[in-house]
Parts: C-alpha cells; structure tokens; sequence
C-alpha cells in the first residue's frame, strides 16, 4: 500500500488502486522526487496539480508537505473514487480541505475552469502508451496552465523516446531511478529583456525563506 512519507501526514498508509490500470510510483522515486522539490522551495504554499493521479499518492505527498492546494485529476472512475478517499484521509490528518479531486480527462479538465490554475507545479504520470503526439499535445496544453516560471515533473519509462517539448516548456534535467525517468521542465517566462534586474528565478539560491506566490506570474522563488 502507498503511504506518505513525510510531512504533516508523514506514515499516513493510502489506499490503492485494485487492479493494474494504474501504475503506483515507487516509495524510492516519490522520497527522491519530494527531496528534489523541497530543496527548491516548490512545495510550501503552491498550487499542485497531479494529473493521471492513479491513488492521489504524489498529490497527497505534495498537501502533506505543505501545499496550499492540490488537485487530483483521475479518468478512471474506480481511481478516482480511491483518490476521493485518500484526499479526505489526508485532509483530515493536515487538519484542512488541501486536496481536492476531479473526474476526467486531463485534457478536458485542464480546458475547464477547474483546471485551467494557474499552478506553480504540475506533476503528471501519463500512461505509457500515451506518446508520439498524442503526448506532445497533452505537454502543450499543460504548459498554457502553468504560472510563468512554474514547474512540470513528467514522469515516464526510462525506455520511452524523451518526449518533444513544446516551446513553452524548457528542460532543466532529467534524472532515472530503475525503470522509471523524471524530466523537471521549467515554463518559459517573460522575454529576457522583459525582466527586472534580480527576476529571473535561476538566481535565487534555495532555502532563503521567501515564500512561493500561487497567483499568474508569481511562481516559486527558487525553482533551480
């Protein structure tokens, strides 16, 4: 069973999805990831959504480490029933309504008012089989529902092609753990010479204490 790892619902065990439709990240790539995000300051007081959110594992991870919100965005009905459950569990342990849950196709969602954010971080585990442009579609809509600077974790097969990038999308780096490949993608911001002297959120060092903005423009200080 997936369990939070750390934070306000830290040991928290989840419910699982029955069957095999889903595929649950491990404890070993969600501990790396989180460590990843936390270091970079893109988890105290964000908007998070996690898109084909099999069990809410990574979602309820991010609430439970002190997102502001969390969307879980489901298409199969008996996930989505088990994310319902798992946010409510994980609601109660943070002691406030952190996660929510729609049913739907992530396309769709991200389309409608729901959905649409904007977020500072994105965490999307697709299904495999979802590739070629069919994915390049899904990355670009995802890029549009992003804050400038905010930050899209793809996850995929360490043996999948690397996926085409849209151009509001820049590949920061990528890194494998067994079987499974994040890719870390940062939104393109405003036009280099758009930018104030001391903008540009690559200069940040991490840990400085300055809090992460959740409205359009206003991404996490320190994403790199």
């Amino acid at each position: 069973m997936p369990r939070i790892i750390a934070g306000q619902a830290g040991s928290l065990q989840l419910e699982s999805v029955p069957g095999e439709a889903t595929r649950p990240t491990t404890d070993r790539t969600r501990e790396a990831l989180f460590s990843w995000l936390a270091s970079r300051g893109w988890l105290e007081g964000t908007a998070v959504v996690d898109l084909f959110a099999g069990s809410g594992a990574l979602g309820g991870e991010a609430a439970s480490r002190g997102a502001e919100t969390v969307l879980l965005v489901e298409r199969d009905r008996r996930a989505a029933a088990v994310c319902r459950r798992n946010a409510a569990a994980v609601n109660q342990r943070v002691g406030r309504s952190v996660v929510q849950v729609i049913a739907g196709d992530v396309d769709r969602v991200l389309a409608g008012p729901i959905g649409a954010g904007p977020w500072d971080l994105v965490l999307a585990d697709p299904p495999y089989p979802l590739g070629g442009a069919d994915l390049a579609e899904t990355l670009q809509r995802i890029s549009t529902v992003l804050v400038p600077d905010g930050l899209l974790v793809l996850e995929r097969s360490a043996r999948s092609a690397a996926p085409d990038w849209p151009a509001g999308l820049e590949l920061l780096e990528s890194r494998t753990y067994g079987e499974t490949i994040l890719y870390f993608c940062l939104r393109s911001g405003p036009d280099e010479a758009e930018r104030a002297p001391g903008d540009d959120p690559r200069d940040g060092v991490a840990g400085t204490g300055t809090s992460a903005g959740t409205s359009a423009g206003e991404g996490p200080a320190q994403p790199l």
